[in-house]
């Protein structure tokens, strides 16, 4: 799956936490949002990124930098002094930046949760007296039209019809993998009635060996007209 970087992501600027210990001055830290499905935090993915990234190549010339505040004293006369503050500069070889085309591969790993962070150290915005700043993408879930997220656990509402409320059905679900996931009730299920899948829900992130539970809901659709005789036996 490819993805144009400031395409179909948002983005902002954050802080350089490193940057307070440090006195080498770098480029500001990039947030993107990378959008992924329930099918890819179920089973995990590999999304390719590309990035167009702006990097500092040498130019012909002299720049300044380097620059800081320095205090200069003057002497105006026997016993008098002035002290002004002036900037002070080092001459460097000159830069500019150009953009370059990089891929970024970005592992969505199986129960990644919504919000967290992967890294990718020195892929941030560029500082040419310095380091480049990180660039990190934040998972943003996206909403799944027939499961619903809960921690590790996925909710789910399936309709059944009110003749197999009263005698039973059997049916498959279709899981975020493909698999099927087999129901069958030979009693009656009123509505709103639960049924606990153990194990077929989400895997857990920090043990994918650990899944959650499926809990399935069941909506009862009544008949808007009398029923058949027929439907009238099988009850």
């Amino acid at each position: 799956l490819y993805s144009s970087f400031f395409g179909d992501f948002g983005f902002m600027f954050g802080g350089n936490p490193r940057q307070q210990d440090r006195n080498i001055p770098r480029g500001s830290d990039i947030i993107v949002d990378l959008e992924v499905t329930l099918e890819e935090v179920y089973s995990g993915n590999f999304v390719e990124v590309v990035r167009n990234k702006p990097v500092a190549r040498q130019a012909p010339g002299k720049r300044k930098c380097n620059c800081r505040q320095e205090m200069r004293t003057t002497q105006l006369g026997p016993g008098r002094f002035q002290m002004t503050q002036e900037v002070v500069c080092d001459e460097c070889p000159n830069v500019k930046l150009v953009n370059e085309e990089r891929t970024l591969e970005v592992e969505i790993e199986p129960g990644v949760r919504d919000g967290m962070e992967y890294p990718f150290i020195g892929e941030g915005e560029p500082h040419v007296d310095g380091e480049p700043g990180d660039l990190r993408f934040r998972i943003k879930v996206l909403k799944h039209p027939v499961f619903e997220r809960r921690g590790d656990d996925l909710y789910t509402n399936v309709t059944i019809s009110l003749v197999e409320a009263l005698t039973g059905f059997e049916m498959d679900i279709a899981h975020l993998d493909g698999h099927k996931v087999h129901v069958a009730r030979d009693k009656i299920t009123k509505p709103g009635a639960k049924l606990w899948k153990k194990g077929e829900g989400l895997p857990n992130f920090d043990n994918n060996n650990i899944k959650g539970s499926l809990i399935i809901t069941f909506d009862v659709e009544f008949p808007k007209e009398q029923l058949t005789n027929e439907q009238r036996e099988g009850v």
